[in-house]
């Protein structure tokens, strides 16, 4: 008898189970406590939310009740548990939380084979997989080891220059016949663009490194009121991982500067800063979407086929970022290269409702974002999941967070700014 092929979302539910377990389980005790910081989860707080998160979502949310771990509410909600307390909570040990993944996961299945909600099960899974590329930059942050996910390919080399994008009517936004989208997307809607030049690739070390030996962390005219302030108060002399020599932290290891592959761990006031050196601006989200996707609302870069390895630096495989020149067969339509995985690109643009918003059943994902300083991203890292992604997914951040896997492109200034 043949067997029945699994379901690809359990199939992508218990991939992203294993990636977890593989960014957390070679770490010890200690280090899945680790020290009280503003910009990072203690891992055994993290990994408890995310067993806690499917459970909600995939199991209680439906019928109601209770936890299977008696006041797991009161430890592992997120919205609800504020952040420097949770070292402080009594979690479950390491035994009893992966103990917790193992049966939610379990039961969750059951569910979805039962024909279960699939919406909530799509929550849990993306859910998982933004906690995934979490750990991994959290291990960066505390100096631990790198995971053990991909090695590096041979370098490709920069790639210089721009692309001329022609202005149009453009809907921006998803499309409503997207299986999932996340609230802050819908709905797509037209407006605008002028035409301009973007660049071809994201901005690499050895270009950002000549804004820092001109002195750009010292000359106040490169920086915004807010960025300069954020520098004094920060005392950044280059990227936060960058040291003397031109040479980097990863992990728990010191190298030189790989020159062609893109800056990372840069905040937005760097950002901004680097294109006020030299004659440059962020785009907007708006330009950022048009010049991946075109008018014709292609879904990633290169068209409508998910990515894989040829197409763009994704899901771990190379464990950081490449070369900016690396995989030319996932450019756009313009010639934009990288514009899905390898680095996060900060834009111009705040986080903010689309016309129309209304808030989907999880609703402390978007809107409470809505009123603070945050700042939109796209496109993705190398350590994100390709099936998190498309050209209208926005990411968010403060402007100030440098610890996440970001970077950025830069536009050319047109004769009106």
């Amino acid at each position: 008898m043949l067997r029945r092929a699994m379901d690809p979302l359990a199939t992508a539910l218990i991939d992203a189970r294993e990636r977890t377990l593989v960014l957390v389980s070679d770490l010890d005790d200690a280090r899945w406590m680790g020290p009280r910081l503003a910009i990072v989860n203690p891992i055994r707080w993290e990994v408890g939310h995310l067993a806690w998160f499917q459970e909600l979502w995939t199991l209680r949310h439906p019928h109601g009740g209770a936890s299977e771990i008696p006041g797991a509410d009161a430890l592992y909600d997120s919205a609800r548990v504020a952040h420097d307390t949770r070292w402080d909570l009594p979690l479950l040990d390491r035994a009893a939380v992966l103990r917790f993944l193992k049966t939610t996961l379990a039961r969750a299945l059951e569910v979805l084979e039962r024909g279960g909600d699939r919406y909530f099960h799509r929550l849990a899974l993306f859910h998982e997989d933004m906690h995934g590329e979490a750990f991994t930059y959290t291990r960066q942050t505390l100096g631990y080891p790198a995971p053990a996910l991909g090695t590096p390919p041979p370098g490709a080399g920069p790639l210089d220059g721009d692309v001329e994008v022609p202005g149009a009517c453009f809907t921006l936004g998803a499309q409503q016949d997207e299986p999932f989208v996340f609230d802050n997307e819908k709905w797509g809607h037209q407006i605008k663009v002028a035409d301009f030049r973007i660049a071809r690739a994201p901005v690499t070390n050895i270009q950002y490194a000549a804004f820092v030996e001109a002195g750009g962390y010292r000359e106040r005219r490169f920086w915004s009121d807010a960025g300069w302030r954020w520098r004094e108060q920060s005392g950044a002399e280059r990227p936060v991982y960058w040291e003397p020599g031109f040479r980097e932290r990863r992990y728990d290891s010191v190298r030189p500067l790989a020159p062609h592959q893109p800056v990372i761990h840069v905040c937005r006031y760097e950002a901004e800063a680097f294109c006020t050196f030299a004659g440059r601006r962020l785009p907007t989200e708006a330009e950022w979407e048009l010049a991946a996707s075109t008018p014709a609302k292609r879904r990633f870069p290169w068209g409508d086929t998910p990515p894989d390895h040829r197409l763009a630096n994704l899901d771990g495989r190379a464990g950081g970022p490449v070369d900016v020149a690396a995989h030319p067969e996932g450019d756009s339509a313009y010639g934009c290269r990288q514009m899905i995985g390898n680095v996060w690109e900060w834009t111009a643009s705040r986080f903010g409702a689309y016309p129309g918003f209304v808030a989907d059943p999880y609703k402390e994902y978007s809107e409470p974002w809505f009123a603070t300083p945050h700042m939109v991203l796209r496109g993705g890292c190398w350590a994100t999941r390709g099936r998190l992604l498309r050209n209208t997914w926005r990411n968010f951040y403060p402007p100030d967070r440098r610890d996440v896997l970001a970077g950025f492109r830069t536009c050319a200034l047109t004769s009106r700014e």
